[in-house]
């Protein structure tokens, strides 16, 4: 069973019915209890990320998350979900994140008037390093995003993958130990993102670590 977080900012029913259409069971819970004990954890998210910590930490589920990510659960984040998974992002002023991953969020500042935010609809991404869910894949894939902030790791290594918008080379996927984390949205990707989300519903969690540094970052 894979577990969904739900902190109000998510976009629970299309993750949920993605993964019912590729034959994984899954709940939806805001219960910190039913998310320390899950066998596998998705965390998407929509929104802004004061709101969004506001609730985790309303609700009990930031301890829960981080509990549950020291406990090597497989987890997943999408999105916002993903920003929050780092220590912290400067949308709403400044916001101090669950700090499961080093590195900050930042905004895009595009130099060029073509480049409007948020980065909006389909960009490719090109992975960087080996990681156990791209075995087999092509080099680059095509995925969807919607999003005005990114996220800067401050290891190059946590990078999995690479997309090119408004003057920058940002993080598109990172991944350390149990966690995988993507800016683009795996459950709305169609085919390439059914069969990321269908890799993560079967992974164990582990994964060798990185060899050497990733570029950019």
């Amino acid at each position: 069973m894979i577990t969904i977080v739900d902190y109000q900012a998510g976009n629970l029913t299309s993750v949920k019915w993605a993964l019912e259409e590729l034959g994984h069971p899954a709940c939806v819970t805001s219960n910190p209890a039913a998310v320390i004990a899950a066998e596998r954890l998705i965390f998407p998210g929509v929104g802004a990320a004061g709101a969004a910590m506001r609730h985790l930490r309303e609700r009990g589920l930031a301890d829960a998350l981080r509990d549950a990510a020291a406990a090597g659960v497989p987890l997943l984040g999408i999105c916002l979900g993903m920003q929050i998974l780092f220590e912290r992002s400067e949308e709403d002023g400044g916001v101090e994140t669950l700090g499961l991953l080093p590195g900050t969020v930042r905004r895009f500042r595009p130099s060029h008037p073509r480049d409007k935010v948020p980065h909006m609809g389909w960009n490719r991404v090109r992975w960087v390093r080996p990681h156990p869910l791209l075995e087999g894949l092509p080099n680059e894939m095509c995925f969807y995003f919607v999003h005005s902030y990114y996220v800067r790791p401050a290891r190059p290594e946590v990078t999995l993958g690479l997309t090119d918008y408004a003057d920058e080379s940002f993080c598109a996927a990172a991944a350390a130990d149990n966690l995988l984390a993507t800016q683009f949205h795996i459950e709305k990707s169609g085919p390439a993102g059914l069969m990321l989300l269908d890799r993560f519903a079967r992974w164990d969690g582990h994964a060798p670590p990185p060899r050497g540094e990733a570029a950019g970052c």
